[in-house]
């Protein structure tokens, strides 16, 4: 049976930032990248005003997948909030765990930047350019006004449930492994970094990867190589990948 694979966006992505994968996936893992309301093929349907609605939203779409086959949960930034906050409502309710869980691009929950910016609180103006140094936005929405409209209110509602304050919730660890990769040239702490072994009883297992926070989009084999050593079943060994 096939392990299968969930995958969540960041902030203003959709489920295309992940369909490239399958080039790289081991034949016996199930790449299933999820869309978020409001974007991609659901474009017309209202974007989430809370946390509780994500992630009510995603457990219905992949509620009867995962009765039915081992799987795992990759999120990259916004979607690796939303993948361990998912993974703490399966867990809650008793549904079947994943076999592994992998945190893109974030800070481990329980520990808050010291510097943290509302970008949904920003005008226009800052907000932009907040966007343009964060990097990841295509050239495009900026030169664009009418995608500019469609664009900015998706963005400022996913840095809203981005930022979603999880700093005082109490810590309560997975049965599963955890793969936590990081761009070497993010703004991480090691705080928020190694912080992640507190979120498992098993294996914290960090990779740094190059670039910086969208080191997702030239890394796509770097990261399914990853995932292959963790979930395939053709992988005879699951130690520890060095980058």
């Amino acid at each position: 049976m096939n392990t299968k694979i969930f995958c969540l966006p960041y902030a203003g992505g959709s489920a295309t930032i992940y369909r490239g994968w399958h080039n790289y996936l081991d034949p016996s893992i199930k790449l299933i990248p999820i869309e978020l309301s409001g974007r991609g093929e659901r474009i017309a349907e209202p974007l989430y005003d809370t946390l509780d609605m994500a992630l009510d939203d995603v457990l219905s779409i992949i509620r009867e997948d995962i009765d039915t086959a081992p799987y795992a949960l990759f999120g990259h930034s916004m979607g690796a909030m939303l993948s361990y906050e998912l993974a703490q409502r399966i867990v809650q309710e008793g549904l079947p765990k994943p076999q592994h869980l992998f945190f893109s691009g974030r800070g481990v929950p329980d520990v808050t930047p010291i510097k943290k910016k509302k970008y949904h609180l920003m005008d226009d103006k800052e907000f932009e350019k907040e966007l343009m140094l964060l990097g990841g936005t295509p050239v495009e929405i900026f030169e664009n006004r009418e995608l500019r409209h469609l664009f900015f209110p998706l963005l400022r509602s996913d840095f809203n449930l981005s930022g979603t304050d999880l700093s005082k919730r109490k810590v309560t660890p997975f049965d599963c492994d955890l793969s936590i990769l990081v761009g070497k040239e993010e703004k991480l702490s090691a705080k928020r970094i190694t912080g992640w072994k507190r979120h498992t009883k098993g294996i914290c297992n960090v990779h740094f990867l190059t670039g910086g926070h969208f080191f997702l989009k030239h890394e796509q084999k770097t990261i399914a190589d990853i995932i292959n050593q963790r979930l395939a079943k053709t992988a005879k060994e699951r130690h520890p990948i060095t980058y």
